[in-house]
């Protein structure tokens, strides 16, 4: 009876063992499949979180990162600066305001005098001196008549205490001051006119070409110009704008204000 058992048993056990080992074998080789409730609890994973709409408690994104800005002095300027218009508006303003020089005004007609008889009594007499040591042919007789110091007639080329005479003399064509006399002479034999009239310059001044517009002179008055000098002299003040040769300047008080030549 125990042999019948234990021979009963055997196929059983090894009937246990071979499902048992079936079993214990399956998870090697397979997945079971889960159960629809065992899907279920089953831990999903989480998505990413997303701000949802009108949620005031979602996490705001992360702030991208900003490039920083150079220092101030790296910074280049975006605009070329460009002047102040108020300042370039003050310079040409001031520049517009600015006086130009002014032209030397026509005051009308000059009046040419002849008659020495009218002239005061001092600057007639001056004049008479200064004719009577020209026509001599002594330049030094124009010494006494030229004064010193302050006082000094004016006399071109002279400046400081050089000698007036000698300078006359320089000037003049030839050594001993002739031509200088002559031309002397030739000058205060022409008309004259009365210059800066009530002012301490008041002066009669020979010859009258010498206060007149060239462009003004009458026939007989360019013949009396051109008795002191040439044709070729005259185109020359033309184009320099005046007459320039010599000039006799004699005050109302009698003093020799001045013998010059040029403007």
């Amino acid at each position: 009876m125990s042999r019948n058992l234990a021979n009963r048993t055997l196929p059983v056990r090894l009937a246990t063992l071979l499902l048992a080992g079936v079993t214990l074998t399956v998870p090697a080789a397979f997945s079971p499949a889960l159960a629809l409730s065992e899907l279920q609890e089953a831990p999903q994973p989480v998505p990413s979180e997303q701000p949802a709409a009108g949620d005031q408690k979602a996490t705001p994104p992360a702030a991208e990162p900003v490039a920083e800005e150079p220092e101030e002095e790296e910074k280049l300027p975006l605009e070329i600066p460009m002047p102040d218009p108020l300042i370039n508006k003050s310079a040409t303003t001031a520049k517009e305001e600015a006086p130009a020089a002014e032209e030397p005004e026509d005051t009308g007609p000059v009046e040419v005098l002849t008659d020495v008889s009218k002239i005061p009594t001092p600057v007639a007499r001056m004049r008479e001196l200064i004719v009577e040591a020209a026509a001599s042919g002594d330049i030094e007789r124009l010494r006494p008549l030229l004064g010193k110091g302050p006082t000094q007639t004016q006399v071109t080329g002279v400046s400081g205490e050089e000698d007036p005479i000698a300078i006359l003399k320089g000037l003049s064509g030839d050594q001993e001051g002739v031509e200088i006399l002559a031309i002397l002479l030739d000058v205060l034999s022409t008309g004259f006119v009365l210059v800066d009239k009530g002012t301490p310059q008041e002066a009669y001044v020979w010859p009258y070409f010498a206060e007149k517009k060239l462009s003004t002179l009458t026939a007989p008055e360019k013949v009396d110009l051109f008795r002191l000098v040439t044709a070729g002299d005259f185109a020359d003040m033309e184009e320099f704008g005046s007459y320039n040769f010599y000039r006799v300047g004699i005050m109302p008080d009698g003093k020799w204000k001045f013998f010059i030549a040029g403007d």
